[in-house]
Order: structure tokens, then C-alpha cells, then sequence
């Protein structure tokens, strides 16, 4: 069983301070295990594509220099733009076989399924890379209106039957991660639990729980 990853999601605000925070999680995970964090999605809402994009080339750089990939959330015209390493579609941004045509085989598509068995193997069967179950816990980034919440049987069910790895989201924290990874979720996909304070005592606290 491959290990558990950190696939970490941008607050809305990625200006400023930022991007000196993202390079030392990064260096954070690094540190303390290289294959800790893995991914990085970079998530803004209600700018234009230009603003993205002078926001986004800071942060896909210190990706790539932590062999970290860059995954732009919702939009595949921005991810093409930016020549990212991927794109991560919510269940009305579009097809993966769409995004593939767009963005070329090399690129990691993944696509938030809730809490459906059926989305996750819609996905599956349209070429996505990865899925997304969640919100397992409350969350302050992703709004799951009424939304089912999925329970970690969830994932195991998926990673007993299927190849593709899956992602668990919403509301994960060191306190709470360890039935998720026993579940066999792939990666944890975390943000507020990483940006809501210090972020290298948060990285450092999740990889005493999935690395001991």
C-alpha cells in the first residue's frame, strides 16, 4: 500500500505573504519527508484570467522547484494558459476527456465526486486521474451545501476496486486525518488546517501522523 500524500489547496488570497508561506511548507514537507506533499492547487474565485495568471507565477514556480505539481482548480482555460501540470474539475466544469483534448496527456485531471459512488466511476471511465470524496468533516473552504458526507468506507471501497487514487477533502486536520488514511485515501487534500496558522507546525503535525 502506497503511502499517504499532502495535496495542499490555495486560500482564496494568494497575494501578498503569501507565497513566502507556500515555500515554506513546501521546505517544511521536504524536511521532513520529500514525498510528503505532492500537489499543490491553486484555487481563486471571481478574478479575471490575467489577475490569475500574475498570481499564479510565483507559486508555480516554487512548485517546481519542489517537484511539487501545480494544479489549477475550476478553469482549464487558465490551466492551459499557464502550461500547468493539471486541472481539477467540480462536477460543472466541463468533461476530463474535454480537458484532455485541451490539455494534453501528460496532464493530471482530477474531479470532485462528493459523496457519489456513481460521479467516481463516471470520472474513472472519462479518463480522470483522480478523484475526490468529500467533504468528510466540516469545512471553511469547500461549500458543500447540503451536500451527503461521505464516511471513510468510502474510500476503501474505491481504493479496493479501482486504480485510480482518490483524494479525501474537507476539514482535515493532524486530529482528525487517521481514519481517512486507514480508509486508504491517497492523499489528504488540506487548506485552511495549513494556512489557518503556522504553516510549518502544520506540516510538521501531519507528517507525525501519516510518516510517525
Amino acid at each position: 500500500m502506497t503511502q499517504t500524500q499532502l495535496y495542499l489547496i490555495s486560500p482564496l488570497d494568494v497575494g501578498g505573504e503569501f507565497p513566502a508561506r507556500l515555500e515554506r511548507a513546501l521546505a517544511a514537507g521536504a524536511r521532513r519527508h520529500g514525498d510528503l506533499v505532492t500537489a499543490f492547487q491553486f484555487r481563486v474565485k471571481d478574478i479575471d484570467q490575467h489577475e490569475a495568471a500574475r498570481l499564479a507565477a510565483p507559486l508555480q514556480a516554487i512548485c517546481a522547484a519542489h517537484d511539487v505539481a501545480f494544479i489549477v482548480n475550476d478553469s482549464v482555460a487558465l490551466a492551459k494558459r499557464l502550461k500547468a501540470d493539471g486541472v481539477h474539475l467540480g462536477q460543472d466544469d466541463g468533461s476530463p476527456k474535454d480537458a484532455r483534448t485541451e490539455l494534453g496527456r501528460e496532464a493530471q485531471i482530477g474531479v470532485t465526486c462528493h459523496a457519489s459512488r456513481h460521479m467516481a466511476m463516471e470520472a474513472g471511465e472519462a479518463g480522470a486521474d483522480y478523484v475526490a470524496f468529500g467533504a468528510f468533516y466540516p469545512s471553511s473552504t469547500k461549500d458543500k451545501g447540503d451536500a451527503e458526507r461521505p464516511e471513510p468506507e468510502l474510500l476503501h471501497w474505491w481504493s479496493q476496486l479501482f486504480e485510480i487514487p482518490c483524494v479525501a477533502i474537507g476539514g482535515i486536520t493532524p486530529e482528525n486525518c487517521q481514519p481517512l488514511i486507514e480508509a486508504g485515501a491517497d492523499f489528504l487534500g488540506v487548506s485552511h488546517a495549513v494556512w489557518g496558522g503556522d504553516e510549518v507546525a502544520a506540516i510538521e503535525a501531519f507528517a507525525r501522523v501519516m510518516r510517525g
